[in-house]
């Protein structure tokens, strides 16, 4: 029984991938949603803290993500021309307006 469940946790969570916490921004298409990645980083040259983002296709089996929701991704395996990035949780829902 220990191992089954070792082996569940391996499968449903893989070492080496990268995770990232984003607003999904659009979830217009059909099992995929556009994350938006906010980082902050000091500039190269000028030393000035910056805001940085990046918008990222990633999968939605379900169809359960909606706009505005704070969600984590992970790296996976390219399932499209543009989408190589899975949905793995829901962080904070959006807030009903």
């Amino acid at each position: 029984m220990n191992q089954a469940s070792s082996a569940t946790e391996a499968a449903a969570k893989p070492k080496n991938t990268r995770t990232l916490v984003g607003k999904v921004v659009s979830d217009k298409r059909s099992k995929t949603v556009t994350v938006l990645i906010e980082r902050r980083t000091t500039h190269e040259l000028y030393g000035k803290i910056v805001g940085r983002s990046s918008k990222y296709h990633c999968h939605d089996e379900k169809g359960e993500y909606k706009l505005g929701d704070v969600v984590e991704i992970a790296e996976c395996r390219p399932m499209s021309k543009t989408k190589a990035w899975v949905v793995t949780r829901m962080v904070e829902k959006a807030q009903a307006v």
